[in-house]
């Protein structure tokens, strides 16, 4: 099994608006998708679309202001479901620090190149959203490839 991991650091932000971005339907679509529908409490599933396709997740963990995990139980992508997306929040000094984490890949597939590239342009994304207050979300996302 192989991983993706990114590390962020959104600077002046408190670790509950960060935790708000990642467990709302409006802080969620705000930086990855605007078309973000769903439940977000534990248990509940998220869907997310994109033009070429989309992800469900069901809420696995939640531990305020310091991880939210989700499954990957559906969605367009064969290689997704299964695997699971850490969310891990620490406070250093006036900053919040996200460590993520996209495990279980069952191989390294050209995919993953782009979801790893993707993933890493949308923490950009959530981090501008926490600092600035607006992010790229699909479909103003930075498109890396001619995969979208």
């Amino acid at each position: 099994m192989v991983d993706i991991l990114h590390r962020i650091a959104a600077e002046g932000v408190a670790a509950d608006q960060t935790y708000d971005a990642l467990t709302t339907l409006e802080g969620l679509s705000r930086w990855w998708t605007e078309n973000t529908t769903g439940t977000t409490e534990v248990g509940g599933r998220i869907s997310f679309k994109f033009e070429n396709g989309d992800f469900e997740m069901e809420v696995a963990e939640l531990d305020a202001d310091r991880r939210v995990l989700w499954e990957v139980v559906g969605g367009s992508a064969p290689e997704w479901i299964g695997t699971t997306i850490h969310w891990d929040l620490k406070t250093e000094g006036d900053d919040t620090v996200v460590l993520f984490k996209h495990e279980g890949w069952r191989e390294p597939v050209e995919f993953m190149h782009h979801c790893s590239t993707k993933w890493g342009s949308f923490l950009m994304s959530l981090k501008q959203f926490l600092e600035q207050g607006q992010g790229a979300p699909w479909p103003r996302d930075v498109h890396v490839d001619n995969w979208g």
